[in-house]
């Protein structure tokens, strides 16, 4: 069985198509603007010399910037302990009345880290 392929070229009603005639101007256009030749052996070579460098550069800028980052987390860390002791004091220094009166009647109560066993 032969197929016919005359629908898949254009005829006189894709001609008379301004769509059709524009795509196929853009067609031609994209045609005169591929270069003819390819790339020479120099101009490949160097076009992977200058992306493998660019790519070493940027694994390097990461490794050195994810150092600094885990050499500054003692630091932050320090800081950030600095400031939760400073919270602390300011909340116990806030409950401190009400603290003295609770821990009048402390004998039966279980603190945080403090256990009995009761029999």
């Amino acid at each position: 069985m032969m197929t016919d392929q005359s629908h898949f070229r254009p005829g006189a009603e894709y001609r008379d198509n301004a769509a059709w005639r524009i795509a196929s101007l853009w067609q031609q256009k994209a045609r005169q603007a591929r270069p003819a030749g390819q790339l020479s052996g120099i101009k490949l070579v160097l076009a992977w010399v200058i992306g493998c460098t660019m790519l070493i550069v940027a694994t390097l800028l990461g490794l050195t910037f994810s150092l600094i980052g885990l050499l500054m987390l003692p630091l932050v860390r320090r800081r950030m302990k600095k400031r939760m002791e400073q919270a602390r004091a300011q909340h116990a220094e806030d409950i401190g009345p009400v603290h003295q009166k609770y821990s009048q009647t402390q004998s039966d109560d279980i603190l945080e880290g403090q256990y009995e066993i009761k029999r």
